[in-house]
């Protein structure tokens, strides 16, 4: 499943394919939207934000389109009408005289006035997101410690979106590894260093990701080891999917395991438990 920072270089792509210019054209594949394709169609879309793993499609006549691409969605921009060849189905197209933003598969869909966006399922409920809004490390050391997630595991916590939006399973490791925790901890287990690193980790290796493709490792270490010949998978992370292999820090042996039904990892010497 695409993370937090996946959904927002989409949105960006969806945002530049489709600022500026009115839209020409617009079509829902399910029918009980395709009432309003003549409300959105001739105005212009004003921004596209992101919740987590949630795009808001902002109009400036007082309608967002909110989607979810879940597991299998997938945004594609090409030039005007210029469809792809593919087995996808086309759930949402978006038409200006330059560009076509059409996504494929997904199926969580809805249209919404402003007003109602807040009062959305998902959107009331989700919690912070570091890429869409400004927040800081202390924010979310606070956040840390509140009742309701300081005695829950890290490893269940940063899967759940009403903590933290659009933290998916390879940020889940990765911030855990950054932040020197072992993954049977919870906040309340946690020194005042870990809480201040994993806040710090959170923001960084979010942006991190999102501003380079996915990779979560060092980039200065991520360039070196791709120059020599490196392939992507083997570079892009600190620890997740390097089961066996040596950590990069002190050379200990990755491990994995299972933790809410999907894989983690971790290094048993930079992420000690007490």
């Amino acid at each position: 499943m695409p993370e937090g920072p996946e959904i927002r270089r989409a949105a960006d792509q969806v945002e530049k394919a489709v600022i500026g210019r009115p839209v020409l054209d617009l079509s829902f594949a399910f029918e009980h939207l395709q009432q309003y394709e003549s409300m959105l169609q001739g105005s212009f879309i004003s921004r596209v934000e992101t919740k987590g793993k949630a795009m808001l499609i902002r109009f400036d006549n007082g309608f967002t389109i909110y989607t979810h691409n879940q597991l299998y969605g997938k945004w594609v921009i090409r030039n005007a009408y210029n469809y792809p060849k593919t087995n996808r189905q086309l759930r949402l197209a978006i038409h200006n005289e330059k560009k076509s933003a059409l996504l494929y598969s997904a199926s969580d869909i809805e249209v919404m006035r402003y007003e109602e966006v807040p009062h959305h399922p998902f959107i009331a409920k989700i919690g912070p997101d570091v890429l869409n809004e400004r927040v800081s490390a202390e924010d979310l050391k606070s956040r840390f410690m509140e009742k309701r997630f300081r005695n829950r595991k890290w490893t269940s916590l940063l899967l759940d979106q009403s903590f933290i939006a659009g933290i998916g399973n390879y940020l889940r490791s990765e911030i855990l590894f950054v932040a020197n925790i072992h993954p049977d901890l919870r906040p309340v287990d946690c020194t005042e260093d870990q809480l201040t690193k994993a806040a710090e980790a959170t923001i960084d290796l979010m942006w991190r990701s999102y501003e380079n493709k996915g990779i979560t490792n060092d980039i200065e270490l991520a360039e070196s080891l791709k120059a020599k010949g490196a392939k992507r998978y083997e570079y892009r992370h600190w620890v997740f999917n390097r089961a066996g292999q040596p950590c990069r820090i002190d050379g200990t042996e990755i491990i994995k395991f299972t933790a809410g039904s999907r894989r983690c990892y971790y290094c048993p010497t930079c992420q000690k438990k007490p």
